[in-house]
């Protein structure tokens, strides 16, 4: 387990902090191209463990380059999850985390404006959280993706279903909401994946990293894929 302090504009927004599971990736971002670049060739050397510098050297720039997307797109956080299926193989996800400023400071209010915008939708199921850290809302939805038959082993075009579990958890010291934001293809893991961001939300925290909880959810973990290389 990993504890990250996420801080987004120091001085500005309040930190916060969480504790990622192994098997989660997190990507370079980073505020400049010098360290998104320094941070990348340290993340192929930790996503592909066995390989070397033929796979390395061209795999960073390209995950410099997404990291900088998702830092431009308003994620704070952004990860990839690589975990081994009891049949073999591996089975993957994607966790961002953004910031955003809301309207209202009070995390009840805010809780119950953003559970009523998204009860609007009847494709969400939207539900009300009580975290340690204060009221969330939490929306679940699945959606059909075409996979066109030029990106498909066996030539054809394929239908897949893909899921996606979203929380949004008010600051209770200032006017922004942190949205936790987790999507897979995986969706015959889609349990285990579930277990997973439960865990994560038990250890959210708005006080000193120090003070922040514990991950004693006693959900049963998922079990980190061996490296890509």
């Amino acid at each position: 387990m990993t504890t990250l302090a996420v801080e987004v504009e120091p001085g500005i927004v309040p930190p916060f902090s969480f504790i990622a599971p192994n098997g989660l990736h997190a990507l370079p971002i980073a505020p400049s191209p010098e360290e998104r670049a320094a941070r990348s060739r340290e993340f192929v050397r930790d996503l592909y463990s066995r390989g070397d510098e033929a796979i390395w050297d061209p795999a960073a720039p390209f995950y410099a380059a997404l990291a900088e997307y998702m830092a431009e797109n308003g994620c704070d956080y952004s990860a990839m999850g690589l975990f081994s299926r009891d049949e073999g193989g591996v089975a993957q996800c994607a966790l961002t985390v953004a910031t955003l400023k809301t309207d209202q400071s009070d995390p009840d209010i805010a809780a119950q404006g953003i559970l009523a915008a998204l009860s609007g939708n009847p494709n969400n199921d939207a539900r009300w959280l009580d975290l340690p850290c204060g009221p969330a809302v939490s929306c679940v939805r699945f959606n059909e993706v075409t996979v066109q038959p030029e990106v498909t082993s066996s030539g054809e075009q394929v239908e897949l279903l893909t899921g996606q579990i979203q929380v949004h958890i008010p600051f209770p010291t200032g006017p922004y909401t942190a949205v936790f934001t987790l999507d897979t293809a995986a969706t015959d893991y889609w349990a285990e994946f579930c277990n997973m961001m439960a865990a994560i939300l038990q250890t959210v925290s708005f006080t000193d990293t120090a003070e922040a909880p514990s991950d004693d959810s006693g959900a049963e973990p998922l079990t980190p894929a061996a490296d890509m290389g």
